[in-house]
């Protein structure tokens, strides 16, 4: 297959490039802006392979977009391109409204023209495929989960954004005939996440010996998975999923923010002690909390599991052991991600979001 990959070079995107070309029988096209999330340098290694090509293109340009789809003449197009992180939605709203809304509309339409463009078997294995999240669905009590049918209410600028470009995505089938997926995913992490994001904002702050930033009290339960689980559900779902249809991917690890933190201490205290046995809890300190914080999300995954025979393969403390040896073993990626005014101190810190946005 000839796979185009939308923001191929952040966290997710990165990985599924290179899922993709492990598995054989795929040529993949890898669009990204390359905005501070997402390193080109980060794929250096598939350079010279002839399965693997790049182009720094923004999904909201479409004449260049047009360009890709004639030359490479997709048959999946895997969309992950986006703004996700919520605290950066709270500071700009407006690049989440054009990039996760504006740039999914643009990619929606050159994928229908082209789609109508195709005949024979080139059209009949066509798929598009919307990469979303959880968060979407809002905020869940003690109990229960989010399923294909929960109703959305998301409560950020990120969710909002995110939960548009679904109803975009599912609305270019129904009108229009496009062969679309969509996932939902819970809380990913794992290898060449933008250490923003709780669990690599941890490993670094603490190996860092400075304060790891806990919000509110650290009770806000999140469902995780790790990225390759990801990379497999994603793969499975455009390779066997019905058309038209939603697949929630989920690890069914649902942890309070601080036990998460707590274990990522233990597995350091571990794997790197610090002198005189001290343990990196003590660098623990609570913060107040992100405004609009949603208490709890888990994924019921039992329908990409029971039709189309998907498992993860990780479970927590094997893939935050997997995630703290790549981190530990890839300092200078981490050091080149945080280039251009932008550092650990601002992450995690809700005093900072007065700062210059456009160091970001």
């Amino acid at each position: 297959m000839n796979v185009l990959i939308t923001g191929g070079a952040g966290f997710i995107g990165n990985n599924l490039v290179r899922h993709l070309i492990r598995e054989g029988n795929h040529r993949v096209f890898n669009v990204d802006a390359l905005t501070y999330a997402g390193s080109a340098s980060s794929l250096n290694d598939l350079k010279f392979n002839p399965d693997y090509q790049f182009t720094q293109t923004d999904v909201c340009d479409p004449e260049r977009l047009e360009q890709v789809f004639r030359s490479f003449q997709p048959d999946w197009v895997m969309h992950l391109a986006a703004e996700s992180h919520v605290d950066r939605s709270i500071d700009s709203p407006e690049r989440f409204v054009k990039t996760n809304i504006v740039g999914t509309f643009n990619l929606l339409q050159i994928a229908r023209d082209y789609f109508d463009s195709l005949t024979g078997t080139k059209r009949d294995r066509f798929r598009f495929l919307h990469l979303s999240t959880d968060e979407v669905y809002g905020t869940l009590g003690a109990s229960g989960k989010f399923s294909e049918q929960s109703r959305y209410e998301p409560h950020s600028p990120y969710s909002a954004t995110k939960a548009s470009s679904d109803h975009l995505a599912r609305a270019w089938h129904d009108t229009y005939g496009l062969p679309v997926l969509v996932t939902n995913c819970s809380n990913t992490y794992g290898p060449f996440q933008f250490p923003e994001k709780l669990i690599p904002l941890v490993i670094l702050k603490a190996l860092s010996d400075e304060k790891i930033p806990v919000y509110g009290k650290g009770q806000n339960i999140r469902d995780w998975i790790y990225v390759e689980d990801v990379c497999q559900a994603l793969h499975t779902v455009i390779r066997a999923g019905e058309v038209g249809e939603t697949y929630n991917i989920g690890g069914n690890n649902e942890q309070r923010n601080i036990d998460i933190v707590r274990l990522i201490c233990a597995l350091l205290d571990k794997s790197k002690p610090k002198a005189h046995d001290v343990s990196y809890t003590e660098q623990i300190e609570f913060v107040s909390d992100r405004p609009g914080h949603d208490f709890r999300y888990a994924i019921d995954a039992d329908k990409i599991m029971t039709l189309l025979g998907w498992r993860p393969q990780e479970n927590l403390n094997s893939g935050i052991l997997k995630t703290i040896a790549w981190y530990l073993q890839n300092a200078d990626w981490t050091a080149r991600a945080l280039k251009g005014n932008y550092n650990l101190e601002r992450l995690g810190s809700p005093d900072a979001r007065s700062q210059d946005q456009n160091n970001n």
